[in-house]
């Protein structure tokens, strides 16, 4: 979707995968040559999934995790560095899991904390896409959240469930649910390679605030089916493990004031959308 929005503005893309390929380079080459000659922007989406749920989640599967965002971020910022020619903007790809659970409201301004493994996974996340002090490459730290769309995200997991009326909220459903539309975040990604005057962190969520359970409202009504089994919490506990259950569970209050400060307009700005 990324790619195809991108290219909609008459942008030429280069992705980096495992393997190279006519319109990519991998992630070997990328270490070896450095940036393709042209390069105006990079943007970092990498990272294993973490709500795989075919995947226990073993000490293994966390480093999996941690090295599939810390080592491509590491990778991208010292092809920049290396670049003759620098790319004006970096836009780097994080999670809203710096921000503690709770009432309070978290703007990008917020101070942030290391409470757990995704809270500090998130933090090094953003460090490793840091870069000298004399660089002259933009850095935009897009804090997205749970991320809604037809072609992927969460919808593709949950549609079957739904579609056969077996969809529910997880646990009592009033805990936060910090959300945004895929292609909200796709034109997020556009505007801030587009516009020079926008950088640092960017919280990628949608201005309405909503629960696990005004999200399975909103999906049962658009699907025209029935929202009665909630999935209790010790049952999403066991096939995640905890540790990343939270991610479903005790989403935190976050609202975008930088992104609406600088006059992004949502194509999705609610559920109802």
């Amino acid at each position: 979707r990324l790619a195809k929005t991108l290219l909609a503005r008459a942008m030429t893309v280069t992705t980096i995968s495992r393997m190279p390929g006519v319109k990519h380079i991998s992630w070997h080459e990328l270490e070896k040559e450095g940036l393709p000659s042209g390069t105006t922007a990079v943007v970092n989406l990498a990272g294993q999934n973490v709500l795989d749920p075919t995947r226990r989640w073993t000490a293994g599967f966390k480093q999996n995790v941690w090295n599939s965002r810390i080592n491509t971020t590491a990778a991208c910022a010292r092809a920049i560095e290396r670049a003759t020619i620098k790319p004006s903007v970096f836009v780097n790809i994080s999670g809203v899991s710096h921000y503690a659970p709770g009432a309070q409201k978290h703007t990008e301004a917020s101070p942030v904390s290391q409470y757990d493994f995704m809270s500090r996974l998130c933090t090094e996340w953003e460090r490793a896409a840091t870069l000298s002090d004399n660089s002259i490459c933009r850095i935009v730290r897009i804090r997205s959240g749970v991320v809604l769309g037809r072609d992927g995200g969460m919808i593709r997991s949950l549609i079957l469930p739904f579609w056969f009326g077996l969809g529910g909220p997880v646990g009592d459903g009033r805990h936060d649910l910090p959300w945004i539309h895929l292609q909200d975040l796709c034109n997020l990604i556009r505007f801030a390679i587009e516009k020079p005057e926008v950088t640092g962190v960017l919280n990628g969520v949608a201005p309405q605030l909503a629960t696990n359970a005004d999200f399975t409202k909103a999906f049962a009504s658009a699907l025209f089916r029935p929202a009665f089994f909630p999935m209790p919490l010790f049952a999403l506990n066991l096939v995640f493990v905890e540790e990343r259950a939270v991610l479903l569970t005790n989403g935190a209050k976050v609202v975008p004031q930088r992104v609406l400060e600088y006059g992004f307009r949502y194509q999705y700005p609610d559920l109802a959308a």
